[in-house]
C-alpha cells in the first residue's frame, strides 16, 4: 500500500486501541480492491474525545472514522446526524464526514454479529439467547436478535441501571420477545453473546460466573466481541463444551464492505 497527499484517510478511536484488528483487515480490503485508502489506529484519550470531534470536522482529507471500546455511545450525541438504528440506543460504531463536514453516525455491529452467525449456520428465529453487557455493542447485537426472531433474550450487566435501560427500550421495540434480566442458567440456551470486554488482552476473567457456565453445553452458539487475544477464555471453555464458537474478529470481518460504503471508500 503506497499512501500519498491523495490518499483518503480514516480513523479508528478507541481506549485502548491495541487490541484492535480493523486496521489490518481494512488495509487489506482497500489493497484488494485497489482502493487509494488507509485506516489508521488512534488511541484518544476520554477527555478529548469532543476536541477530536471537532477536529474531524475540519480534516478534509478525512473520509470517516471507526469508533470501538468505549466511545461507542459517548461519540453519538457529538454527532449531527445518526441514522435510526444507531439513534434507537445512541450508539454508533462509524460516522462519516460529508464535504460540508456534516458528521453522520451508523451502527454496523449488530448487522455483522448476524452475518457472522449466519455464515455458522446459526438462524435466531425461536432462539433463547443472552447478551452479557449493555454497551454500545451489547444494544446492537441484542437489537438485531429481536430484529431476528429470538424468542426470549436475557440481558445482564454489572451497571444495573444501564442493564435496565436497555431492557427496557428492547420490550418497547420488540413485545413479542420475552426479555428479561440477569442470566441464572446456560444450561436452556441456544446462543450467549460476551459483549463486553472482559476477556481482552490477556485478562483470564470470564463474563458470567462458573456456577452459571457450568450448566454450558454443546447446544448452545456462543460468541465474542473481543478481538484480542481470537480465543479468549470465555470462547475456549465453550469449545472445550462442544460449542460452536464465533469470535470477534468474524464480527468485524462481516462488517468491512459496509462500514467502507458508508463512509464512502468501497469498492465500485
Amino acid at each position: 500500500m503506497l499512501v500519498t497527499g491523495t490518499t483518503a484517510v480514516v480513523g479508528i478511536i478507541g481506549n485502548p486501541i491495541v487490541q484492535v484488528k480493523s486496521p489490518g483487515a481494512m488495509n487489506q480490503y482497500f489493497a484488494d480492491h485497489t482502493l487509494n485508502s488507509v485506516l489508521i489506529p488512534m488511541e484518544i484519550a476520554p477527555d478529548a474525545v469532543p476536541g477530536f470531534i471537532a477536529m474531524v470536522r475540519r480534516w478534509t482529507n478525512c473520509k470517516g472514522i471507526i469508533v470501538t471500546v468505549p466511545y461507542k455511545q459517548v461519540v453519538a450525541p457529538l454527532l449531527d446526524k445518526l441514522t435510526p438504528r444507531a439513534e434507537r440506543f445512541s450508539t454508533v460504531n462509524v460516522f462519516r464526514r460529508d464535504a460540508d463536514g456534516m458528521l453522520t453516525g451508523e451502527m454496523f455491529d449488530g448487522v455483522g454479529f448476524i452475518a457472522a452467525a449466519t455464515r455458522h449456520g446459526v438462524d435466531p428465529a425461536g432462539k433463547r439467547a443472552a447478551v452479557v453487557g449493555a454497551g454500545g455493542v451489547a444494544c446492537a447485537i441484542a437489537n438485531s436478535l429481536c430484529e431476528h426472531g429470538v424468542s426470549h433474550l436475557a440481558i445482564q450487566d454489572l451497571d444495573t441501571a444501564k442493564q435496565n435501560a436497555l431492557i427496557a427500550k428492547l420490550r418497547g421495540a420488540f413485545p413479542a420477545v420475552e426479555i428479561v434480566a440477569g442470566v441464572i442458567a446456560t444450561d436452556t440456551l441456544d446462543m450467549l453473546v460476551n459483549a463486553t470486554p472482559v476477556g481482552m488482552n490477556g485478562d483470564p476473567n470470564l463474563p458470567l460466573s462458573g456456577a452459571v457456565l457450568a450448566g454450558l453445553t454443546g447446544r448452545c452458539f456462543v460468541a465474542e466481541v473481543v478481538t484480542a487475544p481470537t480465543m479468549t477464555p470465555f470462547l475456549t471453555l465453550a469449545k472445550q463444551r462442544g460449542c460452536i464458537v464465533q469470535t470477534g474478529i468474524e464480527m468485524t470481518e462481516t462488517q468491512l464492505g459496509s462500514l467502507a460504503a458508508f463512509i464512502g471508500v468501497a469498492a465500485p
